[in-house]
């Protein structure tokens, strides 16, 4: 055995011992109870806290994902949807976009508390896995940042997502092709009209050959109304995309 070999053995059994030590001095808390957190628990939410994440389940909206409250084992398509032309072809979310799960974005997204990546990760993966068929699937798209703000947030959540997906399920990403090339106000205090027209313009593609004949999925960590997928996914379609699946961690409700 080779000196260097002996010594990633080495560190490789004592890196669990050094963990426990280290959680026995700084023990690991839960980020929204401040329970202690269990040598076995990944991540920095507790069991508890994250039992109280709403999973998207059926019945829900084909075009947006929108969670119904009723009993039906029928496809449908909510009131919101029905008299709107979206350019994706339905829309998939993890989660709703409530308390555990709105807190972890925003915590992710405008403080760069990255430690919340994985468990926004895990949703966003379990979805797909559920209700995307990736053997239909050629490439992923994150929503892009106008350069300004992703140098100001000095990273893009959407892409960080989209990274992890392709870990996951081995499918390309293709970065930096679609690219917002306007700077727009936040969305968050729109309403539906105003933030279809805040988007206008808002993005283009660098290369249509490579999207041309693709089947895409476009990733971002939230769906409100759509209209940010949906302006993407426009553009994406007129490069000659032949697909696209809008794919989100949360659904705001």
């Amino acid at each position: 055995m080779s000196a260097q070999t002996r010594t990633s053995a080495l560190i490789g059994a004592a890196t669990p011992w050094l963990k426990s030590v280290v959680d026995l001095i700084y023990p690991r808390n839960c980020l929204f109870c401040s329970e202690p957190l269990a040598e076995t628990e990944r991540g920095v939410i507790c069991a508890a806290c994250l039992g109280t994440v709403k999973f998207i389940e059926p019945p829900f909206c084909c075009r947006c994902a929108l969670p119904f409250a009723g009993a039906t084992t029928e496809n449908f398509v909510c009131g919101y949807c029905k008299d709107l032309e979206f350019h994706f072809s339905r829309a998939v979310a993890a989660c709703r976009g409530d308390g555990v799960v709105r807190e972890s974005i925003h915590r992710f997204k405008y403080n760069r508390e990255m430690y919340y990546g994985p468990h926004l990760a895990e949703w966003l993966a379990n979805a797909a896995k559920q209700w995307i068929d990736w053997n239909q699937v050629d490439a992923i798209v994150s929503v892009p940042l106008h350069p300004r703000k992703k140098r100001a947030r000095e990273f893009n959540q959407a892409e960080y997502l989209a990274v992890a997906l392709r870990r996951v399920f081995q499918v390309p990403v293709l970065d930096r092709n679609l690219r917002r090339v306007k700077e727009t106000v936040t969305q968050t205090s729109l309403h539906a009209k105003e933030r279809t027209a805040n988007l206008r313009d808002a993005f283009a593609t660098r290369d249509a050959q490579v999207l041309a004949g693709k089947r895409l999925v476009l990733v971002d960590d939230v769906f409100t109304t759509g209209a940010t997928m949906d302006s993407c996914a426009k553009v994406l379609l007129k490069a000659g995309a032949e697909d696209v699946i809008a794919l989100a961690v949360a659904r705001g409700v």
